[in-house]
């Protein structure tokens, strides 16, 4: 089986409103594709209907060139988590592995396996009610590594976690993508995602905002910004916006300077005498990227919408 998820022309109404709209992506294989965008934006109802939980209106949603009914052993083929909570609290948590073992005919030593994955050994034969959100969060991601599949698709996949637990599912992902899985996780906070995720598809309003590589995506949000950290902020203020310069103030002593170069910036504070303690190019975040990039085009939906 092709590790691909193939979406084309998806749309999908809960009555009068458009909950995906003509929406077209691929998660390719070896690499973690994060799917972001605010609550609402459409997100789950993707997920949900790439599993064939929701039908959608038009379109196709293909998982290794398959709709998901026609997989003859969906958990060995594609692997989810979307509603981490969806256990019988009273259900021990390895039984409840057990038993999508047993339904799927995998063996049970694949159960001691993914619970051993998850960092859930010592708390297997507990019953899931008393779980934390976090280590529902782990049972889930165990569940969805079950069949060993080549494809995995985990809807907010941090939530809950504590900082360890963090770096723990980062590192995960990152190491299941090298093996050549396509992994495709969801958040609304881009940060989440920060040192996972190779590629970003955005959705907002049920469409796709964009559909690119993480590193494109930072660098042209980096542009020509430079960060110079000064204790005499509104001197070099003054001295680069004179010099054609536009500044924004950020936190700290730092100010991100546009339309110079660090070492045109270098000679005009020599130059006035004033002092600073550092220059750098400057790196966007994820977080700046996906807003620079969102901010747009959420104005340009805006518009179209008051047109039609």
């Amino acid at each position: 089986m092709e590790a691909t998820i193939e979406v084309r022309g998806l749309r999908k109404r809960f009555g009068a409103t458009v909950a995906v709209d003509d929406l077209s992506f691929t998660v390719e294989p070896g690499q973690v594709t994060g799917f972001v965008g605010p609550n609402g934006a459409g997100k789950s109802t993707t997920m949900r209907m790439i599993l064939g939980l929701d039908r959608p209106e038009r379109g196709t949603a293909l998982i290794g060139g398959r709709r998901y009914r026609e997989l003859r052993s969906p958990l060995r083929e594609i692997g989810a988590m979307l509603d981490a909570s969806a256990i019988h609290p009273g259900r021990r948590a390895r039984n409840h592995l057990l038993w999508m073992a047993h339904a799927n005919g995998l063996p049970a030593s694949r159960v001691d396996e993914v619970i051993d994955l998850v960092g859930l050994s010592s708390a297997a034969r507990r019953p899931a009610g008393g779980y934390s959100l976090g280590m529902c969060q782990r049972l889930g991601i165990a569940a969805a590594l079950l069949g060993d599949p080549p494809v995995l698709m985990l809807d907010e996949p941090v939530n809950g976690l504590d900082p360890e637990g963090i770096r723990w599912i980062r590192g995960l992902l990152r190491s299941l993508a090298a093996e050549g899985r396509a992994v495709l996780i969801s958040s609304h906070l881009m940060s989440e995602l920060e040192g996972s995720a190779d590629h970003l598809l955005v959705i907002g309003r049920g469409r796709l905002v964009a559909d690119t590589a993480v590193r494109e995506l930072l660098s042209a949000a980096s542009g020509d910004r430079v960060e110079v950290r000064t204790d005499e902020r509104r001197e070099a203020m003054a001295v680069l916006t004179d010099a054609g310069a536009t500044v924004a103030v950020t936190e700290g002593d730092a100010l991100v300077v546009s339309g110079l170069t660090a070492a045109a910036i270098v000679e005009i504070l020599t130059g006035k005498g004033v002092a600073f303690r550092g220059i750098a190019e400057h790196r966007a975040t994820l977080e700046e990227a996906y807003m620079d990039l969102t901010r747009d085009a959420v104005e340009f939906r805006a518009l179209a919408g008051e047109a039609s």
